[in-house]
């Protein structure tokens, strides 16, 4: 069955302005009279919110930007009357993850100043390939706790998910595979000044209560 186009619009505009909902933004103001984006790395994301309020609004934040992810791939789907697990319905379903994650990149609701996507790119995956979501996420809780570094252990998630999807469940689809692919290239692209940082050795580390020290 074909998706009717103005479903198809309307799911992905919905799947975008959710991704947009600015958690850091609007939880650091509401609970703290704080706007993260004027302090830190001036990043409106959870790491960036974990460094400059703390786990007590980092946590929340976080598990809202993974759900910003999560919920539109997971709900919308229902009543797109698409054959689950075709081809028609993954392809959409990985169209609905790329417009959350850009959503939470370029938010209408906080002027197109967000994260960097990793946790809104988690519940994506999570709702899209549950195994591969957990493999990330081992990886990330390994390099992180060794080094704590929060870029490096999302730099390594992200190349985990495609070798993931390709060599460790071996998914025959090439639309997912290529998902993979892109969304590893898009960490590395939002990362860009963290990679910089890393290779000079000026990366802040993070410390598990929240903030952070240089190297």
């Amino acid at each position: 069955m074909d998706l009717p186009l103005v479903y198809s619009a309307t799911a992905m505009m919905a799947a975008y302005l959710c991704g947009s909902i600015p958690s850091a933004v609007w939880w650091g103001r509401a609970f703290h009279g704080v706007d993260v984006r004027e302090h830190g790395s001036r990043n409106a994301g959870a790491t960036n919110t974990f460094r400059v309020l703390g786990p007590r609004a980092g946590v929340p934040v976080l598990l809202l930007d993974v759900l910003k992810g999560f919920l539109p791939v997971r709900v919308l789907p229902i009543w797109s009357g698409l054959e689950p697990h075709s081809d028609a319905w993954t392809a959409f379903r990985l169209m609905l993850a790329l417009a959350a994650v850009i959503g939470h990149l370029y938010p209408v609701f906080a002027r197109f100043r967000g994260g960097k996507g990793i946790a809104t790119s988690l519940g994506a995956v999570l709702a899209i390939h549950p195994g591969a979501a957990a493999v990330c996420l081992g990886a990330f809780a390994v390099v992180f706790l060794s080094t704590r570094y929060v870029s490096l252990g999302s730099l390594i998630a992200a190349i985990c998910f495609p070798l993931a999807v390709a060599l460790i469940f071996r998914e025959s689809s090439h639309v997912l595979l290529g998902f993979s692919i892109g969304m590893c290239l898009l960490v590395f692209y939002t990362h860009r000044e963290n990679i910089g940082r890393l290779l000079r050795g000026e990366e802040s580390r993070m410390r598990l209560a929240g903030r952070d020290d240089r190297s």
